[in-house]
């Protein structure tokens, strides 16, 4: 009986002091919507599980970002707060395909910029709108003060999330791949140009040629008058106290880095849960051909009718079976070997034991994904960094790329049988996959340590340098 007694006080000790060292902290969050909020979520969705108190600010159009949650409460703002209209959006998707699929000079790539600055446009202009409604609300900005919130995390790809830390005092976390001047290392850390490509799109790996570094610099230069006059006066994305960057050295080349930056690429992965039955069973009857993946991310939900014909095609042509995201018109060439699905549950699918080839559009959560589970990739690149995400891939031998501009059936089939027979494809992107698994900290359990962090010692000024002040 005493054992018991002196038992349970040391059980209710334990116990008692665990309640003392836990500290729920409370989380500002501003978003990016589409692809990005997905990430994010994954983040939130952590930090409610480890105890702590999750606000969400929201404009009300919106794709993604639910307004009721168990993981968050949630504040919106009657605004469309930097989103793009869905219909506007798939609009812009049709004339981008079309502009490249019409040739690569310079006129179309001219048309191309203006499109791709125009829709940017519309979409910082509506935030502005967003952050002044915000600021102007005197209510709403002493409710956030009385909130006593322990920092803000946010996507820098605008700049909303750090505008309201700056003006509310607060400790910043980014979680980051892109800041509205570009990729995240650019902002913050060396970047050699002798072998770091600087803009997006101009397809260049860590080992260029005399021509390739000449190309580099010119690029260089001129992003540098385009930040000078554009963002440089206005914004200043630097100043946070944590980078969660959302790649690795899987993923990207090697380069110099910041006692700040934190690498959590592949965060989001899990591992793979049980389809619907429905797939299931159709992934069973693939047998020994296995099944290959067809998805081009959350926000292109199908090609122009001639493309999607030219894919179904080649698709038929392949004793495999094939899992295909696609919300457009049935193609008439459809093989029965082909399950077209509006949604699918891509890391579950990417995980299973008989996916053979991911057919993917190259944004970066997909091409991660793919290497957690080692599932080599065919590629076709559509817009923004997919281009650049893909050649990475290729240049580390585990990705095939088709250009949209130039894509037929015979061109489609022979990547996909490319990335299917030739072993080269899935060992190299079995060792990627070992070696992003290889490491002390899981990458999402590495986020929440520095978040809380950040908590704990009320930011991390002592790693973050003074340069984005001069």
């Amino acid at each position: 009986t005493n054992n018991y007694v002196f038992h349970s006080l040391v059980t209710v000790a334990v116990l008692l002091f665990s309640l003392t060292t836990v500290y729920g902290g409370k989380v500002l969050v501003l978003p990016l919507d589409g692809s990005h909020w997905g990430n994010m979520k994954v983040i939130v969705e952590e930090l409610h599980s480890r105890g702590h108190s999750i606000t969400v600010i929201r404009p009300s159009a919106n794709w993604y970002i639910k307004e009721k949650s168990p993981h968050y409460s949630c504040i919106t703002i009657p605004a469309s707060g930097g989103g793009i209209d869905e219909k506007i959006f798939s609009s812009f998707v049709t004339r981008l395909l079309q502009i490249q699929r019409e040739g690569g000079g310079f006129w179309s790539r001219m048309s191309l910029e203006l499109e791709v600055v125009k829709l940017f446009s519309e979409s910082n202009r509506d935030l502005i709108e967003m952050m002044t409604m915000i600021f102007e609300d005197a209510e709403l900005m002493q409710s956030f003060h009385d909130a006593n919130y322990d920092l803000v995390l946010t996507d820098p790809a605008t700049g909303a999330g750090t505008l309201l830390a700056h003006r509310l005092g607060l400790p910043l976390v980014f979680n980051v791949r892109w800041t509205i001047q570009g990729e995240g290392h650019f902002a913050i850390a060396p970047s050699p140009l002798s072998y770091i490509q600087w803009v997006p799109g101009a397809m260049l790996t860590d080992k260029m040629t005399f021509q390739e570094r000449v190309k580099n610099v010119l690029f260089y230069l001129f992003t540098r008058v385009q930040t000078a006059y554009v963002t440089d006066p206005n914004y200043i994305p630097f100043a946070a106290d944590i980078w969660l960057m959302r790649n690795d050295f899987t993923f990207e080349f090697p380069r110099p880095t910041m006692p700040n930056v934190v690498y959590v690429g592949g965060f989001q992965c899990k591992p793979s849960k049980p389809l619907p039955q429905d797939m299931e069973d159709f992934v069973q009857s693939s047998g020994d051909y296995g099944v290959i993946m067809m998805s081009l991310g959350t926000l292109v939900g199908h090609l122009p009718e001639d493309i999607a014909e030219d894919i179904a095609t080649a698709f038929a042509q392949l004793p495999q079976r094939v899992v295909w995201r696609h919300t457009g018109k049935r193609p008439a060439s459809l093989g029965n070997n082909t399950l077209l699905v509006d949604w699918l549950p891509q890391n579950n699918l990417l995980g299973h034991r008989k996916t053979r080839a991911f057919v993917a559009h190259g944004g970066t959560n997909g091409v991660q994904e793919a290497i957690c589970h080692g599932v080599p990739i065919a590629g076709l690149p559509l817009m923004f960094d997919q281009q650049d995400n893909l050649n990475r891939m290729r240049a580390k031998g585990v990705a095939k790329i088709v250009d949209i501009a130039t894509v037929d059936g015979d061109i489609f089939l022979e990547a996909v049988k490319a990335v299917l027979y030739e072993p080269s494809y899935r060992e190299a992107m079995q060792r990627l996959s070992r070696l992003h698994r290889d490491q002390p900290m899981k990458p999402l359990d590495r986020a929440m340590f520095w978040i809380e962090f950040v908590m704990r010692n009320k930011g991390a000024a002592h790693l973050r340098t003074e340069s984005y002040k001069m």
